[in-house]
């Protein structure tokens, strides 16, 4: 009987690890099917825990307003409040791939700059200053010079 007890916990363990995932309200998970090729989007106003097939896998995003700057000894503009836009998400994982993007520049090695840049927050730079625009990324505010 004890044998019984023991394989329901690994099966419940397993069943945790493999099938649910958990978004705050201000965040968005990106589920992607590999087998189907299906993604789609865990929205803020469905936030919580979310059950998913295992083979599926679930990147969160922050959809929060991110201040994101370029580390400079310059005293121009070098900083944005950008935001995820939800609407763009095939733009961006056809630009970007899936994975897991809170893994981006985890292992860095910028000993030189105060500030160091990982994460999601990172891969918002990066397009936050592109000279091309995307329909995921929206530029709420341009720090002006001096402020």
């Amino acid at each position: 009987m004890k044998r019984m007890g023991l394989a329901t916990g690994v099966v419940a363990i397993l069943l945790y690890f493999l099938c649910f995932n958990h978004t705050e309200p201000a965040e968005a998970g990106i589920a992607w099917n590999p087998i189907s090729g299906e993604l789609s989007a865990q929205a803020p106003g469905d936030s919580g825990w979310h059950l998913t097939a295992p083979w599926t896998r679930v990147a969160r995003i922050d959809l929060r307003p991110q201040r994101v700057c370029i580390t400079t000894a310059g005293r121009g503009v070098n900083c944005k409040l950008v935001q995820f836009q939800l609407d763009g998400l095939k733009a961006f994982v056809d630009a970007e791939g899936f994975r897991y993007y809170w893994w981006a520049n985890r292992i860095s090695y910028n000993y030189g700059y105060s500030e160091e840049y990982r994460g999601f927050r990172d891969i918002l730079r990066g397009y936050a200053f592109s000279a091309k625009q995307y329909p995921f990324i929206k530029v709420l505010e341009d720090y002006t010079e001096g402020g």
